[in-house]
């Protein structure tokens, strides 16, 4: 007889993997039966048999139109509630606001999350064309694009190491990425502090991205922009450097003069 409490605690990871695959973005794969059940490891029965669950529940919705699913309206308004954690979020928010306000490009907020980065903000510039590769809420393993990359440079070498084995079989969804490409990126990352995404996971994007220690001794956040990679130059790369360097040297800064007067 199985244990009842092994049996719950496996169902609930299963359904957590579930809904972090609904929300990855993994190239231009559609999160259908199919394809959430290859990307987690559990037969389609299985995979149908939660995923009714998570839409009962309102955790997963279901587009009857489209036969995709996509996250539930539960799982947002949980992600609403209000913790220390969050509101300590405030001023990187902010700071990526103002990045977008000055460069002028689509700007995120991305936090490590395990194998991968989540975004949890984004700030459009005020350009009429806008590059978009993910979305609030989101997520892409560690390596793929400019901000989790740079999150994946600031861990340990050991830690990386099994972070890229882990996740390579997934880089054939993109464009050209593979564990050396992504290695390489890494190390560059480290060398000069920014992650750097030349139309590795998408052709015509350039990303750039850097590492912020928010919450942790190694980064837990990044910032990083999206623009077209026909709209770039040597001269606004390091344009677009100095403005995220200085947009979080100022956040840094007044989030210790804050942490000094609550004390």
């Amino acid at each position: 007889m199985k244990d009842g409490n092994q049996d719950g605690t496996q169902a609930i990871r299963r359904a957590a993997a579930i809904l972090k695959q609904i929300a990855h973005v993994s190239g231009d794969a559609p999160k259908t039966l199919r394809t959430i059940s290859e990307a987690v490891g559990l037969p389609r029965s299985t995979t149908h048999r939660i995923l009714k669950s998570l839409t009962d529940t309102g955790l997963a919705a279901y587009n009857a139109d489209t036969r995709r699913y996509e996250v539930g309206m539960l799982s947002y308004e949980l992600g609403l509630a209000v913790s220390d954690r969050v509101l300590g979020l405030a001023p990187w928010t902010a700071c990526v606001d103002r990045v977008a306000e000055r460069a002028n490009v689509t700007t995120y907020l991305m936090r490590r999350s395990g194998f991968e980065a989540v975004c949890i903000h984004k700030a459009e510039g005020r350009t009429v064309i806008r590059v978009i590769p993910v979305e609030v809420g989101q997520r892409r393993y560690l390596g793929v694009g400019a901000g989790a990359t740079a999150l994946l440079a600031g861990l340990p070498d050991a830690t990386a190491e099994r972070v890229i084995a882990a996740i390579a079989p997934e880089f054939d969804a993109f464009e050209s990425l593979s564990a050396d490409s992504v290695r390489d990126a890494m190390d560059r990352a480290r060398r000069t502090g920014f992650a750097e995404s030349r139309g590795q996971a998408y052709s015509s994007i350039y990303g750039l991205g850097r590492g912020v220690k928010a919450f942790s001794a190694e980064p837990d956040l990044a910032i990083s922009i999206a623009v077209h990679a026909q709209d770039v130059d040597d001269a606004r790369i390091a344009a677009w450097k100095r403005i995220i360097d200085e947009e979080i040297a100022a956040t840094q800064g007044t989030r210790h003069r804050g942490d000094d007067t609550s004390e």
